[in-house]
């Protein structure tokens, strides 16, 4: 295809003849002999044209020989001039003809022409040296119909076209800026004569007048084509105006003929117009590549930049103090998860698939291999990306430890809450009572009853150390898991035990002041005692039942939760014991009332042992009795919960088990896809792109197992074990699998670009292909450098071990220690497909410059477009040499830097 060139076509014009055998593009033109008979038949009209332009033709090459015809089915009867006319059209000496005057002499001199055109390649339908002998008029014109084909239209071709297409190309492009021309066929077309003078103005323009032309006037055109075609181009005049004009339908072998006597006439001047299709096509390469270029390095900047701004945040590991704000920053993740960083992961996969398209387009324009900037190659991005991958990695599990950590603390400070108020509760008061003296003034009696009600709170104390016990530990947990109030947990744990320490100091003063008292009071009431000291630990262990009753408890599966339902049955099942003590106890004051009331004793209605009451112990009983029903139902919402947390796990693992699976799947079908030799590429092609649109539609379900995971987090579920998979797996696998088919389906597609650019026919590359595919032991799409030497040996490769270690440079420039395939098929065509080269595009601008080893800024503006013309200029160095204008570039070190053998 030809880039921005103006109606310029790049012309190839044929040796005078191809050996003989050769399979020229003239042999397509060979079968219009077959409807020979049939077109005379059809319009007697054409046979008189193609007389008077067939005769035309060959005088104007029999005269090259002192010689013409003038009757041609005549003239050609003994096949004299026939043999003379090949050799001049030719350049090559036929056999002597015989000289004898017989009719066999003729038949053998005929013969010895036909022989000739059939050693070019050229069948003959139908065309016998007996008809022409014998002056068959349809036959003499099919013959001399096909010299012209073989020897004047054949080898015309206009980008790669057939002879007849490519002479019609040539015409539209030559006349396309033409008014009044619309060249279409080699008939009606050329009726009205503005085509052929279009011709010759655009070559010749002092010739001819062009807008002085009328399409009214086809005859006066026609004439003035032939008139002037004859006297300044040296093109005898074959066609008769008044014919073309009356014939509804011209003979098109009759117009063909004429036509390529233009084409022929100025083919010369065709050379710098090839020569500036070549260098358009150069730098219409360089050009896209540098725009390539460019967009790589944007996008490579852009996502760099992004990587920079994204790690410092996800290194940030200042926690938060409370749960919601650390269950913002989880949600803000969530939101880079599912947001921010799915674009930027197909940003990534689009730069290495444009980095390697890139590459592929310069190996195959034989530019050097682009190199990105400092920090910029592929390998950069590709450590930057790692890099912020396994700091997110970190990030996210430093999330759910401190989202552990201020659930624990959470739970701890209101446990620790709990317990403070109780205890202070309790010692609400105890200073002032162990404060006292009232033994001071106090009967006996008295202070027999202040002593026993001493020991009994000492046995309280001593009960009441373990809760004491269990705050400074609490308030020790909250400092070890850094909890954000500590200093106020810390101050009031250091109150209670600054209280508990002055509690017992008071108690032993006041033990050793009642001790003083030198006599011992008689024995008091056994009941009382009694009943003291069962109801205390009756009663501590009721406040620690409802203690534990009230305790609050943090699980995390089904587990946890039922053996917390298991120590509470087993709770439940002291009770019927704790019952009996109960009974015991109350029995005792029971008791003492009997006495009292068989005795007439007046009571007090204090018992001098102890403030418990039998009140109190059937409160506190009753009280426990209402905190198990609550307790049960607590445990069985927690059940409930952890059951619900146990179908989301089960749910999550269902989904990642069929997932996990499924894209590994996918990857290795991939990867045999990618090195199948079964079909063409173009199947390759489809079949990975249906791959592609299978694993797009199945986005939907990653979607839902994100979707599960959340509804896991948010439920505080950290762990599942139905299944291996993680989502952090499953996200990893599914980006690599977008990316791998991504860059899957861009090799095929630079396979297909590497085939089309170099010519590489779908055969040689299934023959690459299976070659490949036998020495790729390890089937993953790599061969190591022994078994690449068997597959070059394989395929007729004479390899020492310089030559082998040269091509291993080529095909491993990065030392990896093995062999791609896209790395193997490029060496292949390199080794099978030509490429154009510094020296042509010299050849090129030196054809432009007239043969001068520089060229000026008025040549290029001149012979190439407005945009190659200024970027040669804006790039060419001025040459420097002997009697060199100022606007003298120099083309050789131009072209030289084109191809990486310098810098531009």
């Amino acid at each position: 295809i030809l880039i921005g060139v103006r109606s310029r076509v790049s012309l190839r014009p044929g040796k005078e003849h191809r050996p003989a055998g050769s399979s020229g593009s003239g042999n397509t033109y060979m079968t219009q002999e077959e409807d020979w008979d049939r077109d005379l038949l059809l319009d007697p009209a054409w046979e008189k044209q193609q007389r008077k332009t067939f005769t035309a033709w060959c005088n104007s090459h029999l005269r090259k020989a002192g010689t013409q015809i003038e009757n041609i089915e005549e003239d050609f009867r003994n096949g004299l001039k026939l043999m003379l006319l090949l050799e001049v059209i030719s350049g090559e000496r036929l056999p002597k003809p015989d000289k004898g005057k017989m009719r066999f002499h003729k038949i053998a001199n005929v013969n010895k022409a036909l022989d000739f055109i059939c050693s070019k390649g050229v069948k003959l339908v139908s065309i016998g040296a007996e008809e022409i002998v014998d002056g068959n008029v349809k036959m003499t014109l099919g013959m001399i119909w096909t010299i012209i084909l073989r020897f004047a239209i054949q080898d015309i071709s206009v980008e790669e076209t057939s002879a007849k297409e490519g002479l019609l190309l040539w015409c539209q492009r030559k006349t396309a800026p033409y008014r009044n021309v619309n060249v279409q066929n080699f008939h009606i077309s050329w009726k009205d004569g503005l085509a052929l003078c279009a011709l010759i103005h655009r070559h010749r323009p002092d010739l001819i007048d062009y807008s002085k032309l009328r399409k009214d006037d086809p005859i006066g055109n026609l004439n003035t084509a032939f008139d002037v075609a004859e006297k300044y181009l040296d093109i005898p005049k074959m066609l008769d105006a008044e014919d073309i004009v009356n014939t509804p339908k011209p003979d098109e072998k009759a117009i063909m003929t004429y036509v390529s006597c233009f084409y022929h006439a100025f083919a010369g001047a065709e050379q710098a117009e090839t020569a500036a299709n070549r260098i358009c096509k150069v730098l219409a390469v360089n050009q896209e590549n540098e725009k390539l270029m460019e967009e790589y390095e944007k996008l490579a900047s852009e996502l760099l930049e992004w990587i920079r701004r994204t790690i410092p945040w996800l290194e940030n590991r200042v926690a938060e103090k409370t749960m919601r704000a650390m269950q913002q920053k989880l949600e803000d993740f969530r939101d880079y998860r599912r947001v921010h960083k799915p674009p930027r992961v197909q940003e990534k996969c689009q730069l290495e698939i444009n980095f390697n398209t890139l590459q592929t387009k310069l190996r195959l324009s034989n530019r050097p291999a682009f190199m990105p900037s400092e920090g910029k190659m592929v390998s950069d991005i590709a450590n930057a990306w790692k890099g912020l991958e396994q700091v997110e990695k970190g990030y996210e599990e430093w999330l759910l430890t401190e989202i552990r950590r201020l659930e624990r603390l959470d739970h701890l400070a209101e446990k620790f809450k709990q317990k403070c108020n109780m205890h202070e509760s309790w010692t609400a008061g105890k200073e002032d009572l162990l404060s006292q003296k009232d033994y001071e003034s106090a009967s006996l009696m008295e202070i027999r009853a202040l002593m026993r009600k001493h020991e009994a709170f000492e046995s309280d104390l001593a009960a009441h150390q373990d809760r004491v016990e269990q705050i400074a530990a609490i308030a020790q947990e909250l400092n070890e898991l850094d909890y954000h109030d500590a200093a106020s947990v810390n101050s009031r744990c250091q109150a209670i035990c600054d209280q508990w320490d002055n509690l017992g100091t008071l108690t032993q003063k006041r033990r050793d002041a009642l001790e003083r008292v030198e006599k011992l009071w008689e024995t008091i009431d056994q009941l009382y005692l009694e009943f003291a000291k069962r109801a205390a630990p009756f009663n501590n262990w009721m406040d620690g039942a409802m203690e534990d009753l009230q305790d609050m408890f943090i699980v995390h599966s089904i587990e946890e939760i039922q053996s917390l339902i298991t120590a509470h049955d087993q709770f439940k099942a002291t009770l019927p014991e704790a019952d009996k003590e109960r009974m015991a106890t109350l029995g005792i004051h029971n008791e003492i009332l009997k006495i009292a009331q068989t005795y007439g004793i007046k009571l007090s209605g204090i018992n001098p042992y102890t403030n418990l009451t039998s009140q109190d112990i059937t409160t506190k009983w009753d009280t426990v009795k209402h905190l198990v029903p609550l307790r049960d139902q607590m445990l069985q919402e927690e059940v409930a919960r952890q059951q619900a947390n146990e179908r989301l796990r089960r749910q999550f693992a269902a989904q990642a088990n069929i997932i996990g699976p499924w894209i590994q799947t996918k990857m290795e079908e991939i990867s045999h896809v990618s090195v199948d030799i079964a079909g063409s590429l173009e199947d390759q092609m489809n079949s990975l792109k249906q791959y592609e649109q299978n694993i797009i539609n199945y986005k939907s379900n990653i979607d839902k197992l994100e979707g599960d995971h959340q509804l896991s987090q948010e439920s505080l579920i950290f762990d599942n074990k139905h299944t291996n998979y993680t989502m952090e797996h499953i996200r990893v696998g599914w980006e690599q699998l977008l990316t791998t088919i991504a860059r899957t389906i861009n090799e095929v597609e630079n396979q297909i670009l590497t085939r089309d650019a170099k010519g590489i026919s779908q055969e040689q590359l299934n023959e690459f292909r299976a070659s490949f595919n036998h020495f790729d032991r390890k089937r993953n799409g790599m061969m190591d450098p022994d078994d690449f030497r068997a597959c070059l040996i394989s395929m007729g490769y004479d390899l020492g071990e310089v030559e082998f270690a040269r091509i291993m440079t080529l095909v491993d420039p990065n030392n990896t220690g093995v062999v791609t395939f896209q790395a193997f098929i490029d060496f292949m065509t390199r080794e099978t497909a030509e490429t154009d080269t510094a020296e042509q595009v010299m050849a090129s601008f030196k054809i432009l410059a007239s043969d001068k080893n520089y060229i000026t800024v008025e040549e290029l503006r001149r012979e190439l477009p407005p945009e190659q013309a200024e970027y040669c200029i804006t790039r060419m160095t001025r040459y420097v040499g002997p009697d060199s204008p100022v606007d003298a570039l120099d083309y050789i070190s131009f072209s030289s830097a084109l191809y990486g053998e310098s810098d531009l």
